[in-house]
């Protein structure tokens, strides 16, 4: 039986991989998060690596507090950098196959058209360079890493911007919302069921080929378009005021432009992924507010 480790255990991304896991009971799952492995803690890293032997790696454990990075930076780079070479180090080691998830902050936004995998890294904040030398740091120590980039991820699970819209305009009668800066929404339900995709694809030899990706659900469109299909799916009586980002001052800047190219992925691993509209739908319907 193959046995997949997941960081970031209880994050968005962990706990919709942590729902998912009953269905692939080929693979046996262990999730940790800061609680029961610290990934600043290379010791206990080490020999918790050494004692249980893991055939994957899904790394999702991050420091993404994207504006509060600009003043913790040091502790931003040890989570988003540092900790995640030590993992690569470790995969090499112990002959794990490492899957690190990444983001669209590495871009700086200054694209007309969908953001493909070879695109110039140009990061605009602390968060987005340290995911960079992240992404460094994997591709420098292993040659068989996935590396993942996800943009506007949302869940269930957690905070995030799905979550946060609704209950606002549950509350207030209006909300001004970023209309200039487009992206995908990504639901994390999605995005780990292309992970295990991937990963029984490689254990049944149909296709491997590590490397860079990009995975987001289909189709573009504003935070302000994000804001009111949420607030339209459960009819709230708030308006929903589109501004610009001058507008709405925050200590990290944001890419303008980050729809993510996923042509790549998909001819890749034959996958179907959902339009974003659908999958926020499902959400949604899953939210009790």
């Amino acid at each position: 039986m193959k046995r997949i480790l997941v960081t970031g255990g209880n994050g968005q991304l962990g706990s919709e991989l942590k729902d998912l896991s009953s269905k692939h009971t080929s693979f046996q799952f262990t999730f940790v998060d800061i609680a029961e492995l610290d990934l600043l803690n290379e010791k206990a890293v080490r020999d918790f690596l050494a004692e249980s032997r893991f055939d994957f790696i899904i790394n999702c454990a991050a420091y993404t507090a994207v504006d509060k990075a600009e003043e913790e930076k040091e502790l931003c780079r040890k989570v988003n950098a540092d900790a995640v070479k030590l993992l690569a180090v470790l995969s090499k080691e112990h002959d794990s196959r490492l899957i690190h998830i990444s983001t669209d902050y590495i871009f700086d936004g200054e694209f007309n058209q969908p953001i493909d995998e070879n695109a110039t890294p140009r990061p605009l904040s602390v968060y987005g360079v340290t995911k960079l030398e992240g992404e460094n740091q994997v591709l420098n120590e292993l040659k068989d890493a996935y590396i993942i980039r996800t943009s506007w991820v949302y869940s269930t699970y957690g905070k995030n911007f799905v979550k946060t819209i609704a209950g606002l305009a549950k509350q207030r009668p209006e909300l001004g919302v970023v209309c200039d800066q487009y992206g995908t929404p990504t639901y994390a339900r999605d995005l780990a069921v292309a992970i295990m995709s991937i990963i029984n694809s490689i254990v049944d030899k149909k296709a491997d080929q590590p490397g860079v990706y990009h995975f987001t659900n289909e189709g573009a469109i504003s935070w302000y378009d994000f804001a009111v299909a949420i607030k339209d799916h459960y009819g709230f009586n708030c308006n929903v005021k589109p501004i610009k980002t001058h507008e709405y001052k925050t200590a990290a800047a944001r890419p303008k432009f980050s729809v993510l190219d996923k042509t790549k992925i998909k001819k890749t691993f034959a996958l179907e992924i959902p339009h974003w509209s659908q999958s926020l739908k499902e959400c949604l319907n899953k939210l009790a507010l």
